[in-house]
């Protein structure tokens, strides 16, 4: 059974481009326009990699992150890598207190695919390797 990525972004071009790799690469592959429609999808779709813009409508980023974050409290087992892809710099992040754990990775936009894999890779790693309470 393929890895389910969800893939959040305002910019419909980003979302397809990377969609389309993404399923070439044999994932499947759910999509968000915005923060609380990506909240919906972690809920409904449950996807094991999110892969996160800071800047989006309705909801940021930094605050889907918290309720990810919230989330994953009340599930103690359960574990939602999330990497965020920003055109944003890091220094922006932090100064939203935003402070990455183990299950989380920050790329600048623009990125290469061959970066987001990679990111993506290091993140099923970490599922795989997470054992149950």
């Amino acid at each position: 059974m393929p890895y389910k990525l969800l893939v959040t972004d305002d910019n419909t071009h980003i979302i397809e481009v990377l969609q389309r790799r993404l399923k070439r690469e044999g994932f499947e592959v759910v999509t968000a326009g915005d923060g609380e429609e990506a909240l919906l999808k972690i809920e409904s779709d449950e996807p094991d990699v999110i892969l996160l813009d800071l800047r989006m409508p309705k909801m940021n980023g930094f605050e889907v992150l918290k309720e990810i974050k919230r989330r994953n409290e009340i599930e103690l087992n359960k574990i939602r890598p999330v990497i965020i892809i920003s055109g944003g710099d890091e220094s922006e992040a932090k100064e939203e207190g935003l402070i990455l754990s183990e299950t989380e990775c920050y790329l600048n936009k623009p990125c290469s695919i061959e970066e987001i894999l990679k990111a993506i890779r290091k993140m099923i790693g970490l599922l795989n390797n997470v054992k149950p309470l």
